[in-house]
C-alpha cells in the first residue's frame, strides 16, 4: 500500500460517512415530500424536523472534507471531475443551498402559503440533490470523465444510463436509510404508530432498491463493462457482504430491533461503496488515470496525512458526541429541545 492509497483511503472513509449520515439526512426530506397532506403528514414532518434539526449542517462537513482532500492530494482528478461535471455539481450545490435555506426559514415564517412553499422547496431539493450526486458518481465510474480540464463531454458525461442508475440508486438508498433511522427515532419519541409506518416503508424501499440494483447490473454490463467486470470479479465478495447485511437488516426490521437494524443497514450501504471502490481500483478516473498518477507530490501527501490525523483528533470526538447526544432517550418530565408549537408548524408546512 502506497502513501497515496493511505490518503485516498482516509478520504474514502469521509465519503462513506457522508453517504450514511448525509444520505439519511436527504432521505428524511424525501419522506417529508411523501408524508401526505397538511393534517395527515403533520406528525411525520414534526418527527423528521426534530430528528435532523440538530445535525443536518454537521453532515455536510464530510462532503467538504472529501472535496478538500481530493483537491489537495489528487488535484488532476479533481480538476477533471469539476470541469467536466460542472452542470450536475452546480445543480447539486443549488439543491443543497435551497434545501438548507428552506429548512431554516420555514420555522420563522408565519404565513401558511410561504410555509408550504418553503416546505416544498426543502422536500424537492432533498430528492434532486442526491440524484445529481449519484449521476456524477455514475459518470466517473463508467469512464466518461477523462483526465484534463473539461476534456469530457459536459452533457453525455452525466446524461447516460449508468449516471441515471447512479442517481436513482442514490435516491433509493437515501430513502431507505432515512426510513430505518426514523423507526428508532419514532420509538424514542413514543410514537409507536410512526415507527411501524416507517418500518413498512423501510421494508418496501429495501425491496425496490434490491430490484433496481439487480436490474442495474444489466445496465452496467452494456454501458460500463469495466465496472461490471470489477463488481462481478474481485469486488464480488464485498457485494455478497452487502447483500448479507441488507438481508440481516430486513430480519431485524421485521423483529422491530431498530437499533441493530440501523447498524446492519449502515454496513450494507458501506459495502456497496466499498464494492465500487474495489471494482474501480487502481483507477481514480476509469480507465486512464490511476491513483498514483493522480497523486500530488510526496511532500504534499505527507503534509496532508499529518493534517488529517491532527484534525481527526479534534473533529471525530466532537462529531461522535454530537451524534450520540441527540440519540439519548430523555427521562420523563425532562425539558426538550423541540420548539414550542412545532407540531402546529409541521401542519402548516404543506
Amino acid at each position: 500500500m502506497t502513501l497515496a492509497d493511505v490518503v485516498l483511503g482516509i478520504m474514502f472513509v469521509g465519503l462513506i460517512a457522508y453517504g450514511l449520515f448525509g444520505g439519511a439526512d436527504f432521505g428524511a426530506g424525501i419522506w417529508d415530500l411523501l408524508a401526505g397532506g397538511t393534517q395527515r403528514g403533520a406528525r411525520q414532518r414534526d418527527l423528521i424536523e426534530h430528528s435532523i434539526g440538530p445535525v443536518w449542517e454537521a453532515n455536510h462537513v464530510w462532503l467538504i472534507f472529501v472535496l478538500v482532500v481530493l483537491w489537495t492530494a489528487f488535484s488532476s482528478a479533481f480538476a477533471a471531475v469539476v470541469t467536466t461535471m460542472y452542470l450536475p455539481l452546480t445543480l447539486a450545490a443549488f439543491g443543497m443551498i435551497a434545501r438548507g435555506s428552506a429548512f431554516a426559514f420555514r420555522k420563522s415564517v408565519t404565513t401558511l402559503p410561504l410555509r408550504r412553499f418553503l416546505g416544498a422547496g426543502f422536500a424537492l431539493s432533498s430528492l434532486i440533490t442526491p440524484f445529481f450526486l449519484g449521476a456524477v458518481v455514475g459518470g466517473v465510474a463508467s469512464g466518461r470523465v477523462p483526465p484534463g480540464i473539461a476534456a469530457g463531454n459536459v452533457i453525455t458525461s452525466w446524461v447516460n444510463p449508468t449516471s441515471a442508475l447512479g442517481g436513482v440508486m442514490a435516491v433509493l438508498v437515501c430513502a431507505y436509510l432515512a426510513a430505518v433511522f426514523l423507526c428508532s427515532d419514532a420509538r424514542r419519541e413514543g410514537a409507536a404508530d410512526l415507527a411501524d409506518a416507517y418500518r413498512t416503508r423501510a421494508l418496501a424501499t429495501a425491496g425496490i432498491t434490491g430490484a433496481a440494483g439487480l436490474a442495474g447490473l444489466l445496465i452496467l454490463r452494456s454501458d460500463a463493462p469495466l465496472l461490471y467486470d470489477g463488481l462481478t470479479g474481485r469486488a464480488l465478495p464485498v457485494v455478497v457482504l452487502s447483500v448479507l447485511g441488507g438481508l440481516a437488516a430486513l430480519v431485524l426490521l421485521v423483529r422491530r430491533a431498530y437499533g441493530y437494524a440501523r447498524l446492519a443497514s449502515a454496513f450494507a450501504v458501506t459495502m456497496i461503496l466499498v464494492g465500487w471502490a474495489v471494482a474501480q481500483y487502481p483507477y481514480l478516473l476509469v480507465p486512464d488515470l490511476t491513483i498514483e498518477d493522480a497523486a500530488s507530490s510526496r511532500t504534499t501527501l505527507i503534509a496532508m496525512l499529518v493534517a488529517l490525523l491532527a484534525g481527526a483528533v479534534l473533529l471525530v470526538p466532537a462529531l461522535v458526541y454530537l451524534y450520540t447526544l441527540f440519540q439519548r432517550t430523555q427521562p420523563p418530565g425532562a425539558p426538550t429541545d423541540r420548539p414550542a408549537g412545532s407540531a402546529a408548524a409541521g401542519e402548516a408546512v404543506h
